[in-house]
C-alpha cells in the first residue's frame, strides 16, 4: 500500500518503562533509549492512500490522523506499537481494524495552515489541528493543538535519540485472538525539522490509561514522507 504523510508533528514525553511495559503484548519488548521510555503523540494528514499499481479514490485516500505510539522490539526488529489511531474517515477506519489489526478510531478532525502573513504562505506556517473521538463505546479522547516548523531541516544522525524515535521501519499489531503480526514499513530518512507546539487539549494518552508527564515535549516536524507499508505477517511468539 502506498500513502503519503503531510505536515507531521512528533511529540514525545518520557515515561517510567514499568508504566508503558505493562500495556505491551506478549511477544514483544519495550524497546527503551538510555533505559528511558518514551510515548509519542502524532498528528498527521495522509493522502494517495492506495493499493500498489492501484489509483487513488478521492472520497477514501487523503484524512487526518492521529496516533499514540510506543517503541518495541521482537526478535532483532525494533518497531512501533499502537495504543490508539484516530482517523476522519470511517470507511477507512473500518478497512484497517479489520486488515491491520490496529486500534483505529472514528474521529471528527480537522486541520488547516495558519499563515502569518495575510493571504502569504510560507514555510513556517503553524498547522492547526483538532481531533475529537466519535467511536462508539470507545474511550473519549481529543486532541486540540496549533504547531510548525521553527528550522533548516536536520535529518537524525545514527545513535541519537531523534533518530531512535522515528526511523523505524515496521509496526506490530495483534488480532483478537492474541496472535502478532509484523508490517514492513518503507521509506526515505525523516525529513526532520526541529519545531514549536501549541497544545491546548490532550486526553490522547490519557484514553490509553497513560499519564503524561508534567515537562515540554521532545518536538519534531516533517513536511512530507512517501510510504509503503506490506500486509501483515504473523510471527511466531515462543513460550
Amino acid at each position: 500500500m502506498r500513502q503519503v504523510w503531510h505536515d507531521l508533528l512528533f511529540a514525545h514525553w518520557p515515561i517510567p518503562p514499568d508504566t508503558l511495559r505493562a500495556l505491551i503484548p506478549p511477544g514483544l519488548s519495550l524497546d527503551t533509549f538510555d533505559r528511558q521510555a518514551w510515548l509519542g503523540i502524532v498528528p498527521f494528514r495522509m493522502s494517495g492512500i492506495r493499493p500498489r499499481f492501484l489509483p487513488a479514490l478521492p472520497w477514501l485516500s487523503a484524512f487526518p490522523e492521529l496516533n499514540a505510539r510506543t517503541y518495541v522490539i521482537a526478535g532483532d526488529r525494533p518497531g512501533v506499537w499502537f495504543f490508539s489511531l484516530d482517523a476522519g474517515n470511517p470507511v477507512a477506519v473500518a478497512v484497517a481494524r479489520r486488515a491491520f489489526h490496529l486500534p483505529y478510531f472514528n474521529a471528527r478532525m480537522g486541520l488547516a495552515r495558519e499563515p502569518l502573513l495575510f493571504n502569504v504562505s510560507s514555510p513556517l506556517d503553524w498547522i492547526a489541528y483538532t481531533s475529537t473521538r466519535t467511536h462508539r463505546h470507545a474511550p473519549p479522547a481529543s486532541f486540540t493543538a496549533r504547531y510548525r516548523p521553527i528550522d533548516d531541516m536536520r535529518p537524525a544522525q545514527p545513535g541519537t535519540l531523534e533518530h531512535w524515535l522515528t526511523e523505524r521501519y515496521c509496526l506490530y499489531a495483534t488480532d483478537r485472538a492474541g496472535r502478532l503480526y509484523r508490517g514492513e514499513i518503507h521509506h526515505a530518512p525523516w525529513p526532520l525539522q526541529p519545531a514549536e507546539a501549541e497544545i491546548t487539549t490532550n486526553t490522547i494518552a490519557a484514553a490509553a490509561g497513560i499519564s503524561l508527564p508534567d515537562t515540554q515535549p521532545l518536538l519534531h516536524f516533517a513536511r512530507r514522507l512517501d510510504v509503503l507499508i506490506w500486509a501483515l505477517r504473523q510471527l511466531r511468539v515462543e513460550g
